[in-house]
């Protein structure tokens, strides 16, 4: 998965480099710099870093990772939160843009981040996230690069507090509990009622259409890889928007469109279904090629399910609400 938002240790994760949210003068610091300090060696991180000292705001620079699991580890200075009124934004941007190409021009292929300045630098939490997400997007856009955001806590995402109350309410409408055997032949009733109730007008006009049997017939057997391939051409979109919208590796998304017999996992799918922007009908015949459904009993597919009937198609917002309740992300 080209972008993820996980709960780890970023001292422990095995990427070709890790981040440290340095101070400008590039010494052992506390919290998650003096973690990576102690990790990677204090002596030998230190000297490596006195070489190059100092670096100014927004600025990156890499040094070998010595004793940790990361070949490097790549030091940004990020800006003290002040009003928000002193370039704060524009500087912490700077922070993953060019800790990005200093991976690039060191051949990495994977990097972890923390949330940059959100600790004793006092970026408010949820606006440091939305500045992360924004520009590890822009990169991600032009360069092919895994790259982890480390968080610890959900306090990160309070500022999307209102996004996340209509997902709420949405989830308490219409996740249903797994029936019992007395209640399951009721509930599969109101099941359905539901369901022909989140298909809008549009959508009835569009299943409603006069399909011959032959064409049904058809339509069941055409193998996942050949639906995806039309639906693309038929959208208007071409391969590099579809897998990067997707969220997913490049090497998977051309393993998918070559074999005819590829069965994608269902969060592969609905990351598909989220960059073609297709609707509730359209994602659950797409869905049915791979041998999958949405479910009113899933958390995770209800989430899913309120996003594409609310039409909003961003894969890196939907994620963070995925992470916020557990739930897997979308992508590979």
């Amino acid at each position: 998965m080209p972008f993820t938002i996980v709960r780890q240790d970023i001292t422990k994760i095995k990427v070709d480099a890790i981040v440290n949210a340095a101070n400008t003068e590039l010494k052992m610091g506390g919290g998650v710099c003096g973690a990576i300090f102690r990790a990677a060696g204090e002596a030998e991180l230190q000297a490596a870093c006195d070489r190059i000292a100092p670096i100014r705001t927004g600025d990156a620079v890499i040094t070998p990772g010595f004793g940790l699991p990361a070949k490097f580890v790549i030091h940004t200075a990020g800006p003290v939160y002040r009003d928000g009124k002193h370039s704060e934004e524009q500087l912490l941007r700077s922070c993953y843009l060019n800790s990005l190409k200093r991976a690039i021009e060191n051949q990495c292929e994977s990097i972890a981040f923390p949330l940059i300045s959100s600790g004793i630098n006092g970026y408010p939490k949820a606006e440091a996230l939305k500045v992360a997400v924004s520009a590890i997007h822009e990169f991600l856009s032009d360069h092919d690069i895994n790259i982890l955001l480390v968080v610890f806590d959900k306090s990160s995402f309070a500022a999307s507090r209102e996004l996340f109350t209509e997902v709420e309410n949405y989830l308490e409408t219409h996740l249903i509990d797994e029936p019992s055997v007395r209640q399951r032949s009721l509930l599969a009733v109101e099941q359905k009622a539901l369901a022909q109730t989140y298909i809008g007008t549009e959508s009835q006009l569009e299943l409603s259409k006069d399909i011959s049997l032959e064409e049904r017939i058809h339509n069941l057997d055409q193998p996942f890889s050949q639906a995806l391939l039309s639906l693309i051409d038929n959208k208007g979109k071409n391969d590099v928007e579809v897998y990067k919208r997707a969220n997913l590796d490049r090497k998977l998304f051309s393993k998918i469109r070559s074999s005819k017999s590829y069965m994608p996992s269902k969060r592969t799918a609905l990351a598909l279904a989220i960059a073609l922007e297709l609707t509730l009908p359209e994602t659950n015949q797409l869905l049915e090629r791979a041998g999958y459904t949405l479910s009113k009993s899933q958390k995770f597919d209800v989430i899913i399910e309120y996003f594409i009937t609310s039409r909003h198609y961003d894969i890196f917002r939907i994620n963070e609400v995925l992470f916020y309740y557990d739930q897997p992300l979308l992508g590979s």
